[in-house]
């Protein structure tokens, strides 16, 4: 590691002794080796402690800050503070990293000097805890890679994985960091860095073990949940759609869910588009149900293709291709 390392690992830390050692393990092993790892230790009461000191007598590259408990958002800002590299790194404490994961996003991002940084395809893992939902996820997430589908997919989910993201320190400044908004700190993030008009890719290789656990904070605090990811998604959307009719095409159970956060912020909805005749000419949140034909009565309108399934998504999109509509200026996925 040089004086001023290259990479900052920024790694939260809370009563996660059982874990912490094969994530560092991990760490240690990378063959990219000019980083630190930034531990931050919120307020452990299960020896996460003495492991990170234990850790620290034989890792030079490891610092760690010990606090109170202040919760994930305060410990990651406390990290990127102390954070010296030019390139900031995030890592769980219950994750592996590939050893060639560093060595592949660092050289990556020398090659891509447009992009404010990158993620990599994931794996989850132990597989016999993994949920459909989950394996679908991993699915989609390691078929979003290029630039141009990040950004079109940046409002289905958050198309970096963000024990992955390795993010240049310049542009996560500008973006103004992490915040505390009631919504997923990730997404937050990545959002503003494409408000910025930033972009992000992602290195085409599994690099990184999720570790899947039904107390994941993303399986159990509210901030993660459906309702906390939608109404992050039309705080930043509401900036595309730049006051024009939204129309909601799927009148099924996500497209309803979207237009009931979309209404609950003032904004309106002008009609739902669905393919099920019997839903054609019945009325949803006060907006009517029509056909996929009837689209072009609302050319002045922002479409929004507001379907869970990845199938029903592309054909959407191909309907509204035929219909003249480009996207993203005029329509775009979410889910």
């Amino acid at each position: 590691m040089s004086a001023t390392p290259i990479v900052s690992i920024l790694l939260p830390c809370r009563n996660v002794v059982g874990t912490l050692d094969a994530a560092l393990d991990s760490l240690a092993a990378q063959t990219y080796d000019d980083f630190e790892i930034v531990a931050v230790d919120d307020g452990s009461q299960d020896g996460t402690g003495e492991l990170l000191d234990r850790w620290r007598r034989q890792e030079p590259r490891l610092r760690v800050v010990s606090g109170p408990p202040r919760g994930i958002v305060a410990a990651l800002d406390i990290a990127a503070r102390e954070a010296r590299g030019s390139l900031l790194a995030r890592m769980d404490a219950d994750d592996v990293a590939r050893p060639e994961r560093l060595a592949r996003q660092v050289e990556f991002l020398s090659a891509w000097p447009q992009l404010a940084g990158c993620g990599t395809r994931i794996r989850y893992f132990p597989r016999r805890l993994l949920r459909d939902g989950a394996r679908r996820y991993e699915r989609w997430i390691n078929g979003v890679v290029e630039p141009e589908e990040i950004d079109r997919d940046m409002f289905v989910e958050c198309p970096i994985p963000h024990p992955t993201l390795l993010v240049r320190h310049e542009a996560f400044e500008k973006a103004g960091g992490y915040r505390e908004v009631g919504w997923p700190e990730d997404y937050d993030l990545v959002l503003r860095l494409w408000r910025d008009g930033q972009r992000l890719g992602k290195v085409a290789e599994v690099l990184l073990d999720w570790r899947e656990a039904p107390n994941r904070l993303s399986r159990v605090d509210p901030r993660y949940g459906p309702d906390a990811f939608r109404r992050c998604k039309i705080h930043f959307l509401d900036r595309r759609v730049g006051g024009r009719p939204l129309v909601v095409w799927g009148a099924g159970p996500v497209g309803k869910a979207f237009a009931r956060a979309w209404l609950d912020t003032g904004h309106t909805v002008a009609a739902f588009v669905d393919l099920d005749p019997r839903k054609i000419g019945q009325e949803i949140h006060g907006a009517p149900v029509v056909a996929p034909s009837d689209i072009t009565r609302y050319r002045e309108a922002y479409v929004v293709a507001a379907v869970g399934q990845p199938t029903a998504r592309e054909e959407i999109r191909a309907a509204l291709r035929a219909a003249g509509l480009a996207e993203p200026e005029d329509c775009c996925a979410v889910a």
